[in-house]
């Protein structure tokens, strides 16, 4: 029985220390990518804030408004919800988050009598909205490890004819911001109209000060118009590497806690190991010392048997 359960513990320490390697090697292949990932949503940042700086000041002095791009509906009757999560798992908490955020928007839509569509990036979201009968109206995937600016393209085409087509009033984005390596946090934003597109539609038209010392060629509405559907691709191609650089830094901690606890029961098992092993040694000597004790028992009538017998011929 002592061998038997050594060898279990053997077993399972084994185990333990293949699944700590795998671990520790996902662990070191998530660092590296994070810092890429982070690199690009760094660099990609300041680009779409400035372009969505341009098209507000050109909306503001008063430019494009009839635009279908930025177009606001008095009435939302339906909402259309662009989440992003990963292709695979194996990354703490981040898929979840995501998809509990976007589903409390989907049922508060729900609640107020809204319709929804759904168009969805990563495995993950669509494998759960899926399983659970909701309406989806396009998924994407294999673009959420590594996102190009053609893959935001394709999905940003999506979103911009749903929208145009006045299948939606409104686009919400649920996707999880990159703060820095240790903070990443869920936003659920609205992604078209332009934040400030209601405002200035109300007041029919903005500070025309804004554009005082720009000229435009061939005018500013063609430009707005051109740089509206760069707008779109370059926001989603911006919540796209935020998301991955999240996505790879989630999965550096829950790897690494992993391996963690992988040390952690490798250091129960071992000590166990060696009690089990101690268990045996001591059994083995009190065996032997039982079996000694047992043979000079033995030994020890004999002799006696002999004395008599000798001494029964003596007489």
């Amino acid at each position: 029985m002592p061998g038997g359960q050594e060898r279990a513990l053997r077993r399972r320490i084994n185990s333990v220390q293949s699944t700590k390697q795998i671990t520790r090697a996902m662990e070191l292949i998530a660092a590296t990518r994070v810092v890429k990932a982070m690199t690009r949503a760094n660099a990609a940042r300041p680009y779409s804030t400035k372009m969505t700086g341009v098209i507000e000041d050109l909306a503001a002095g008063g430019v494009g408004i009839d635009d279908p791009l930025l177009r606001s509906s008095e009435t939302v009757s339906s909402i259309g919800f662009v989440v992003i999560t990963s292709d695979r798992g194996l990354a703490g908490a981040y898929n979840s988050s995501v998809i509990r955020a976007a589903e409390k928007e989907i049922m508060a839509a729900q609640t107020e009598g809204k319709e929804y569509k759904l168009v969805l990036v990563g495995k993950k979201a669509a494998d759960y909205f899926r399983f659970r009968n909701y309406q989806i109206e396009a998924s994407f995937s294999g673009m959420t490890d590594t996102p190009s600016y053609e893959d935001a393209r394709v999905v940003a085409t999506t979103v911009r004819d749903l929208f145009v087509s006045e299948a939606v009033d409104q686009v919400i984005l649920a996707y999880q911001e990159f703060v820095s390596m240790g903070t990443q946090r869920v936003a659920v934003r609205k992604f078209l109209p332009l934040e400030s597109m209601q405002t200035v539609a109300t007041e029919g038209g903005g500070d025309a000060d804004s554009r005082a010392l720009f000229e435009f060629e061939p005018s500013p509405e063609g430009v707005l118009s051109a740089l509206l559907p760069r707008y779109v691709e370059s926001r989603l191609y911006s919540a796209l590497l935020d998301a991955s650089a999240s996505e790879h830094a989630n999965r550096q901690r829950a790897m690494k806690s992993a391996t963690d606890n992988a040390e952690e029961l490798i250091t129960k098992l071992s000590r166990a190991l060696n009690r089990a092993r101690q268990d045996a040694i001591t059994t083995e000597i009190m065996e032997i010392v039982g079996g000694a004790e047992a043979l000079g028992d033995g030994s020890s009538d004999e002799t006696t048997q002999h004395d008599n017998d000798d001494t029964q011929i003596a007489v």
